[in-house]
């Protein structure tokens, strides 16, 4: 057994404000570009949505890496684990590659789907930081919270 993934698991629930502040840089693009996207000026709405459709993608890819970080990090990293890291990161590029083939709202019901798969995953997943939970949620509710604002405002259209 790993003694220090043991430590770092039961690590204390409370996240430092540093990373609390990062964090919340890295979700800021969401709320910006969903915003500009809805009540911006007519010229910079598709900018606004090619950043919020890019940023999910690598945020997706984030969150992948998170969880292949994490388990790589065992002494013996489950296999399974690692494989199903790689998924977020596909669904998030995959979507964007399909832009122009899919409708918009097809592109954000996916992302907002994706996210919330990656938070089930997260939330059922075993060893990880005590913190991590409710880190992940506060963040994955943000960015859904944006697409879910974008793509009201891509139906109207």
């Amino acid at each position: 057994m790993d003694l220090h993934a043991e430590t770092h698991v039961h690590a204390e629930a409370v996240t430092p404000a540093p990373l609390w502040a990062i964090a919340l840089m890295g979700l800021a693009p969401f709320p910006i570009s969903a915003l500009v996207y809805l009540y911006g000026p007519a010229d910079l709405s598709g900018p606004a949505l090619s950043v919020l459709l890019t940023w999910s993608a690598i945020m997706l890819g984030f969150l992948g890496g998170i969880r292949w970080g994490l388990e790589s990090g065992r002494a013996q990293p489950r296999w399974t684990r690692l494989g199903q890291s790689v998924l977020s990161p596909i669904a998030g590029w995959s979507l964007l590659f399909s832009r122009g083939a899919l409708e918009t709202s097809w592109l954000l019901g996916g992302l907002i789907a994706a996210f919330i798969l990656q938070w089930l995953y997260d939330h059922t997943a075993p060893d990880v930081p005590a913190r991590y939970p409710r880190l992940m949620t506060t963040l994955t509710l943000g960015a859904c919270l944006s697409l879910a604002l974008a793509l009201e405002q891509a139906l109207r259209l």
